[in-house]
Parts: C-alpha cells; sequence; structure tokens
C-alpha cells in the first residue's frame, strides 16, 4: 500500500513538472517588452519616430520617414502574432498605438492584458517609455 502512494505522488509530481507545450504566457509578455523596448531604442539611435501596434491577435512595429508611417521589416520588428491561444485583452478600444519619438518619449502610456484561459498578465508601457511585465 505505501509503494502504490509513492508512485502516485511520483506521478503528480511528474505531470505538475511538465510544462505546458504552449509556451507561457509571461514568455510572450516579455517578449514583447524586449522589443518594444527596443523600438524605443531604435527612436533615439536613428532620431526617427517608431511605433508599436498591439491587436487582440499581436503586435507590429511601424517607423515615420518623410512624414509616413511604414511598416518595420528588419528583425526583430516584424509583424508578430500572439504564440498558441494567447490573445490581448485590450479593453473597448480593441487595439492599442503608441509612438516613440526621436527622445524615447512615448505618445501615451497603455496598458494591456495578455491572457490564456485562466492565465492573466499585465503588461504596460509608462509616459516614460519604460515596459513593464507582470501583474
Amino acid at each position: 500500500m505505501v509503494a502504490i502512494v509513492i508512485i502516485g505522488l511520483l506521478s503528480a509530481t511528474v505531470v505538475l513538472a511538465i510544462p505546458d507545450p504552449r509556451g507561457r504566457v509571461i514568455d510572450e509578455a516579455e517578449s514583447f517588452a524586449a522589443r518594444t523596448a527596443a523600438a524605443r531604442d531604435a527612436a533615439i539611435i536613428e532620431a526617427r519616430a517608431t511605433a508599436v501596434r498591439v491587436t487582440p491577435a499581436g503586435y507590429a512595429f511601424d517607423r515615420e520617414a518623410d512624414g509616413e508611417w511604414a511598416p518595420m521589416q528588419e528583425p526583430p520588428f516584424q509583424a508578430r502574432a500572439w504564440s498558441g491561444e494567447v490573445r490581448a485583452d485590450l479593453g473597448p478600444e480593441g487595439g492599442a498605438r503608441i509612438a516613440f519619438d526621436p527622445t524615447g518619449t512615448v505618445s501615451g502610456p497603455i496598458s494591456f492584458a495578455l491572457v490564456r484561459e485562466d492565465a492573466r498578465v499585465g503588461v504596460a508601457v509608462g509616459a516614460d517609455g519604460r515596459v513593464r511585465v507582470g501583474g
């Protein structure tokens, strides 16, 4: 009987230790944060405004040139869909866009959550241009 209990406990431990094959929602949020910070840095280095567009399905980056906005195509700024079943909960607006000017200042702060089933991770871009993940 003791052996069966031990086998049961070990089996439960193994099942709980197996990572979710869809990935973690926080990993998706941290990837977004890193790319957004890189877009902010690119705006400063290149002295050209950059923008981030967020939709429930993914996000994309734009660059301003001659008064026009054009999608950025080079890595790591290609448009990206949220992985697996992750989606962005953007509230009633259904989308968000922020722009970084050549000093790295953001056009306006945004916050949203990445969700999948019962997992939820908050993402915020503050007025200072910093990207925060958590919550």
